[in-house]
């Protein structure tokens, strides 16, 4: 089967100074106080379709709302033959848990040893294997129905492990290091998260439900069959919880969030510290059209619509410039100083554009009500 070739957006965001060997494909600019909730207790979704791999669900940061929410697993088509997924992590990096993107690769590389299930339990991934170009599902630990995919095998894999930890290091945390061969095939080529990816990650992010404040870390969504088909037939909801939820990690005298953390060019989306375009929550539509006329009301929406589609051709083509320049960064390794100073400039574009993009709504606002009467 030839493998659909999907766009490919990056998600890289640079890297920081961590204690953890650099054995991930980044370390994202995002950085926690306190840890994320437990994995919650679920069941895999049948496979889609040839060339499906499973990306396991994980808990991600919402810095504009100062929680963490729950991205689910699904099924996502490989970007290339022969490339595997190696799921994202969190992991203690003294002072706060730092965020690491997951990414597409030859190899599995180091996960924090986080034991995600379904193949991935905490090293390596044991779901299935590739052959050429087409892959290989092992029926022990994944759910595929052999009436539609006829490339399965067999094998017993044990998994002692009942740990439903979410992150690496601090207290209570998994304790676990890269292997040299995983931070050897840290220098393989990589490929961030593909478009579908993103849009997943932004449908969670959007769900209110998916908080872990709000569903105690029992998400109602844990898995989907596709990326971002929250409403369809086949989503799976958390069968419980990991562990009770316990939010008291948050302190009294903790900062909360990123508050307090030394860390230069940290970018967990607050109001005003938006580093990238996809970091600024989702354009809000514009107050409709009130002069009054009809006509004229019908004319400026139409203009509305128009404005509005352009601010988010500009949110991604500076998106993509942003992105651009951050992989030619990786390929030069260059040194942190200088991904730094770079995210510093990406945050200043993006501050730049979200302001004049304020300033046209205000604008065309002003231009459209009708009057205040006298």
């Amino acid at each position: 089967m030839r493998l659909l070739n999907f766009s490919v957006r990056s998600f890289l965001f640079g890297l920081i100074l961590f204690v953890m060997p650099a054995a991930s494909f980044s370390q994202v600019f995002v950085s926690v106080r306190f840890g994320p909730p437990a994995l919650p207790v679920y069941e895999q979704p049948l496979c889609p379709g040839e060339g499906y791999i499973w990306t396991p669900g994980y808990w991600a940061w919402g810095g504009d709302f100062d929680d963490y929410y729950w991205v689910p697993g699904t099924w996502v088509l490989a970007p290339e033959p022969g490339f595997l997924w190696t799921p994202a992590w969190w992991g203690w990096g003294g002072s706060a848990f730092v965020f690491h993107e997951g990414f597409w690769g030859p190899h599995v590389g180091f996960y924090g040893g986080i034991n995600y299930g379904f193949g991935y339990f905490g090293e390596g991934f044991a779901g299935g294997r590739w052959d050429h170009d087409r892959f290989y599902y092992n029926r022990s630990v994944t759910n595929v129905n052999i009436t539609n995919i006829h490339n399965v095998y067999n094998e017993t894999v044990i998994n002692n492990t009942t740990n439903r930890v979410s992150y690496n290091g601090g207290e209570g945390g998994i304790n676990a290091r890269p292997t040299q061969e995983q931070e050897r095939w840290s220098n393989e080529r990589h490929i961030p998260p593909v478009a579908e990816q993103h849009q997943h990650m932004q449908e969670a992010r959007s769900n209110q439900q998916l908080r872990a404040s709000v569903n105690q870390g029992r998400p109602p969504i844990a898995a989907t069959p596709r990326p971002a088909e929250f409403n369809r037939p086949g989503v799976v909801a958390a069968r419980e919880a990991g562990a009770p939820y316990k939010p008291a990690n948050r302190n009294e005298n903790q900062p909360r969030g990123n508050e307090g953390s030394p860390r230069p060019g940290n970018n967990a989306p607050r109001s005003g510290n938006f580093v990238h375009p996809r970091d600024l929550p989702p354009a809000e539509r514009w107050p409709a059209p009130n002069t009054g006329n009809p006509k004229m009301d019908k004319k400026y929406q139409a203009q509305q619509e128009k404005q509005f589609a352009k601010q988010q051709q500009q949110r991604d083509k500076l998106q993509a410039r942003q992105d651009k320049q951050d992989q030619r960064l990786a390929q030069k390794n260059a040194s942190d100083a200088r991904r730094q100073q770079m995210e510093q400039r990406h945050q200043q574009q993006t501050q730049q554009l979200q302001q004049r993009h304020e300033q046209q709504r205000q604008a065309f606002q002003q231009r459209t009500q009708r009057p205040p009467q006298r």
